[in-house]
């Protein structure tokens, strides 16, 4: 399925006065003000201000992940700093985090890593009376794209689809950019890149030998690996972020990535930004789900700020700015609804294209699964 291109749409809506708890910080006036929402949602959890000095919320997520606008609100209704950092890949989040990078509040790994993350205390378990919003909103027509849908360790955060991201005029005549063979093709030489992530990459081949992207067969691994090193004669290098701009501007022809990326880059930031000239699709074969969670870390030093904070992304107000930001969907069901009919078809597949999709499931639970898997992504990486 291709994402056709979206006229950019401008996110209109007047301001909302903040109530007066807390707003003694950021009294300029927002592009869109949310602190009312962030009042209430803080109100619900259960959040108390800090009387003295101002709390800082530390977020580990992915890059432009979370919209401006909607930190900003927070900031200015709870007089608090909300501090992103950021990482590229799974596998650069759980090391940082194994060799003992701490100081994180909440931290937003795909879904598969959750209950490793859970099993080694890096992570601990909601109170859901604290995140009333939740539950209330939560959309159950992505049920069957969650891995826990008692969200224990896991808050879902928003999904993304994993596909190619292409320059249109850049695919030579009869080749199917609907399939993972395009990613064969030798027009493609040099003018690939594929994601710096062991799971998507061997999922990739799996998916294209026909396989499950959850395999734990080993000759189904091998033959995955074969597959992917067919396919590297063309890559120029593995990486999870710069494809983006690669793309954009045609040092890349044809990038494996994800669609809320995509979008961003097709819808453009600002009014004539649009491409035309760039697509994205989702290969036949199958392709990655992934859903990305909010979880809490068993370190945290501000547990009630995060409470706040995710009860507050959950809010319908709050998630439809969101969504329009980071341009993929959050399953929110009040946000949903209250996007413009356009751009909610964009960016929520239909019920037929999720058929084809395959959610990524943890494989850590069996160490030999997990030697194979890191053995063949080495493979994967040293073969020239």
């Amino acid at each position: 399925m291709k994402l056709s291109t979206l006229v950019y749409m401008t996110v209109a809506g007047s301001l909302i006065s903040a109530l007066s708890v807390g707003c003694s910080k950021s009294e300029e006036a927002l592009a869109i003000d949310l602190s009312r929402q962030a009042s209430a949602a803080a109100q619900e959890s259960g959040y108390k201000m800090q009387q003295e000095g101002e709390a800082v919320l530390h977020v580990y997520t992915w890059s432009d992940y979370i919209s401006p606008d909607v930190l900003a609100s927070f900031e200015k209704a709870l007089n608090c700093k909300v501090k992103i950092d950021t990482f590229d890949s799974n596998e650069t989040m759980y090391a940082k985090l194994k060799a003992g990078g701490a100081g994180y509040d909440i931290i937003m790994p795909s879904s598969y890593l959750v209950s490793l993350m859970a099993k080694e205390g890096l992570i601990t378990k909601f109170d859901h009376a604290r995140i009333p919003n939740v539950r209330k909103n939560f959309d159950k027509n992505f049920s069957s794209q969650i891995l826990d849908p008692t969200f224990l360790y896991n808050v879902p955060y928003a999904v993304t689809y994993t596909g190619f991201m292409y320059i249109k005029n850049k695919v030579p005549a009869g080749v199917d950019i609907n399939s993972w063979k395009a990613l064969e093709n030798s027009a493609f030489n040099g003018k690939v890149t594929l994601l710096d992530d062991l799971r998507e990459v061997i999922g990739a081949g799996l998916m294209a030998c026909g396989y499950s992207i959850n395999s734990r067969n080993p000759a189904e691994i091998d033959a995955a690996v074969e597959m992917v090193l067919k396919w590297k004669k063309n890559v120029r290098k593995f990486d999870s972020e710069s494809y983006k701009t690669e793309v954009a501007s045609s040092a890349t022809w044809l990038g494996l990535g994800y669609s809320t990326d995509a979008t961003q880059v097709i819808i453009g930031e600002e009014e004539g930004d649009a491409r035309d000239d760039i697509g994205f699709a989702l290969p036949k074969e199958g392709y990655t789900i992934a859903f990305d969670e909010m979880v809490l870390s068993s370190k945290s030093k501000n547990v009630d700020l995060a409470y706040a904070f995710i009860n507050y992304l959950y809010n319908g107000d709050v998630a439809k700015v969101n969504m329009e930001y980071i341009m993929g969907p959050m399953p929110v069901k009040p946000g949903i609804d209250a996007l413009d009919e356009g751009y909610r078809s964009q960016i929520v597949l239909s019920e037929e294209i999720i058929t084809k999709g395959q959610p990524l499931m943890p494989v850590d639970d069996d160490p030999a699964v997990m030697e194979l898997y890191n053995k063949a992504w080495d493979k994967i990486k040293a073969t020239k």
